[in-house]
């Protein structure tokens, strides 16, 4: 019993560590991402509230990809007040031993990273959908969209004083198949449309193949090639469709389906959907290599050297992620190991880690 209202008494503890880190990471958000969207906004008529809505909007996005650091950095402070406390040898004569701590923490730590993967994720994506709404109507590149539903593919341009629409079944080996365009004028005047059965996208003058062109007083010409001039290429249309951090878990989801339908790649939605497979065990597992460093280095409760450490390590982490997951993207690695393979990693740490400690 005695140890059930300890192991309370530390989770709670625990969990406000991870608070509190939290607030300081979010502070530190909002200033530096602040100055970003006033420096991105200078140039624009807006008020003083603009860029502290955007930032506002944005922050928890960013919170959410520096949860790794968090975990790890909170875990180590959890530590130094324990020891500051002398909490440590109390644990030790009721016979809470290293395994039993990281265990301890382990489950813990599953746990918070669940209900932030579960609570915290969709709130962070939504607010994310807003923050690109609003930032986009300053974008220079307002004038262009593109998306991908049931329907195929959608490509909003304006070119050459023209508004264009673009919809295409599906897009295969940088080409857009059954592809119909509708020009209109700066009153949305329809000016003539165009139908084709496949166009290359590689570069912005597409080549449309099998054509038909029909002008506002419905006359028609066919042409067997036809080159159309757009701001898109196959690059760009790429670019337009790679921010899933707005999407929620069951957005991502439609949007699969909808891309496999369109013939898109959905390499980048699985990474997305992995990564959030991965969190919990990502977060738990940064929490107890803090453990195991804290315990390695005696619980010597000097701040600089562990925050160094702590650091140090959840840098290596970040950039071995990043690379894996571009490898991925590439076609590389396969898709789930491409987001796996560090969770792999920092699993085989932790076990090295906790057999070096039972040898000693």
């Amino acid at each position: 019993m005695l140890i059930n209202i300890h192991k309370s008494y530390l989770a709670k503890k625990f969990c406000k560590k991870i608070l509190l880190t939290s607030c300081i990471f979010l502070a530190l958000v909002l200033i530096i991402n602040l100055i970003e969207e006033a420096n991105f906004l200078k140039d624009q008529k807006v008020n003083f509230i603009t860029p502290i809505i955007l930032t506002l909007l944005n922050a928890p996005s960013l919170l959410k990809e520096m949860f790794p650091f968090i975990f790890l950095i909170s875990t180590q402070f959890y530590f130094i007040e324990l020891i500051e406390n002398k909490e440590i040898n109390t644990l030790k004569q009721f016979g809470f031993t290293h395994f039993n701590m990281i265990k301890f923490l382990f489950s813990v730590s599953f746990f918070i990273a669940l209900m932030i993967l579960i609570f915290f994720y969709p709130f962070a994506s939504l607010l994310k959908n807003e923050y690109l709404k609003i930032k986009n109507k300053y974008a220079e590149d307002n004038k262009y969209l593109a998306v991908i539903t049931k329907n195929g593919i959608w490509i909003k341009d304006t070119f050459n004083e023209k508004i264009v629409i673009i919809n295409a079944d599906k897009i295969q080996n940088k080409n857009l198949l059954n592809v119909s365009i509708t020009e209109f004028d700066n009153q949305f005047m329809v000016k003539q449309n165009i139908i084709a059965e496949k166009s290359n996208i590689t570069t912005s003058r597409w080549l449309l193949n099998n054509v038909v062109i029909t002008d506002i007083d419905n006359f028609t010409n066919n042409h067997n090639e036809f080159i159309y001039e757009t701001n898109f290429d196959y690059e760009k249309i790429n670019t337009l469709f790679s921010d899933l951090s707005a999407l929620t878990f069951l957005e991502l989801l439609r949007l699969k389906k909808d891309y496999i339908n369109a013939g898109y790649s959905i390499n980048e939605i699985n990474i997305e959907l992995h990564k959030m497979y991965s969190t919990p065990f990502l977060l738990a597992l940064m929490s107890i290599i803090a453990t195991i460093i804290m315990i390695k280095n005696k619980f010597q409760k000097n701040i600089l050297i562990n925050l160094f450490i702590g650091i140090f390590f959840s840098v290596v982490i970040y950039y071995i992620s990043q690379f894996s997951n571009l490898l991925g993207v590439n076609g590389k690695l396969p898709i789930n190991l491409s987001v796996w393979f560090p969770v792999f990693i920092l699993f085989i740490l932790t076990i090295v880690g906790i057999l070096k400690l039972n040898e000693e």
